[in-house]
């Protein structure tokens, strides 16, 4: 979520750039938890077979570890994209030396 939501609203980040950087991420993602989850970062992707199956002891890690990762990644994104507000900049007679 933190490298699509950077590509996505930043705009040097357009056409295959953003493509390159989303893809790469899922690819790594995938290549990474793969082994370990099944690489499942799509929770309606969990939900379909577990409904099939009726296996659902586990669905609420596949289903919290995405939501929960998307969140923060959106929290990290927004603390480092944070520009400062100044009350100074603010004021209209702000630079007067007054």
């Amino acid at each position: 979520m933190l490298v699509i939501t950077a590509v996505a609203t930043d705009t040097r980040a357009v056409g295959h750039g953003a493509a390159l950087a989303i893809g790469g991420t899922v690819a790594v993602a995938a290549l990474a938890g793969g082994p370990v989850t099944g690489a499942s970062l799509n929770p309606a992707r969990s939900l379909g077979p577990a409904l099939v199956s009726g296996e659902l002891a586990d669905l609420r890690i596949y289903v919290a570890g995405p939501v929960s990762g998307a969140a923060l990644g959106a929290l990290v994104y927004r603390y480092l994209r944070h520009e400062p507000h100044h009350a100074e900049a603010r004021t209209p007679d702000s630079g007067s030396g007054r």
